[in-house]
């Protein structure tokens, strides 16, 4: 159960959890269906991580969070004791900036490979985007 509890703080998802009224217990409609998207994806990423996994890849799977969740979220990860290499799939460029690495991929190809800070400057495709989602002048590179 400790580990259980460590996992769904890590993903987010205790804080809803602790408001049902079986907390841990509580029923789960089939699909899903009594759940938000954010909270289906949460237990998905509590699961995975109640299972201590070497490798843990997140698939586009915080769509459905909010940035600050988000960002919560990827740093309990990033905090956390657990030796464990993370890979996050993501078109939100906020879930990627502090990302050891970078693979920018376009049309298929990997059109850019590195930090955050070295693709703001030297890949177009990963200046699109960014810039995209972020305003340029409003942003602390």
């Amino acid at each position: 159960e400790e580990e259980m509890n460590e996992a769904l703080v890590m993903a987010q998802a205790m804080e809803f959890v602790e408001k049902y009224k079986n907390k841990l217990d509580f029923v789960i409609h089939q699909g899903g269906k009594n759940l938000s998207g954010g909270q289906r994806q949460r237990l998905s990423i509590a699961r995975a991580l109640v299972k201590q996994p070497e490798i843990l890849v997140l698939d586009d799977s915080t769509s459905a969070l909010d940035y600050a969740t988000d960002a919560r979220l990827r740093r309990a990860i990033a905090n956390s004791n657990k030796k464990m290499t993370t890979l996050i799939v993501s078109q939100r460029a906020a879930s990627i900036l502090h990302a050891d690495k970078v693979i920018v991929l376009h049309d298929g190809k990997m059109v850019g490979y590195g930090p955050h800070k070295e693709l703001i400057e030297t890949c177009d495709i990963y200046q699109e985007i960014y810039y995209s989602q972020f305003q340029k002048e409003a942003v602390n590179d």
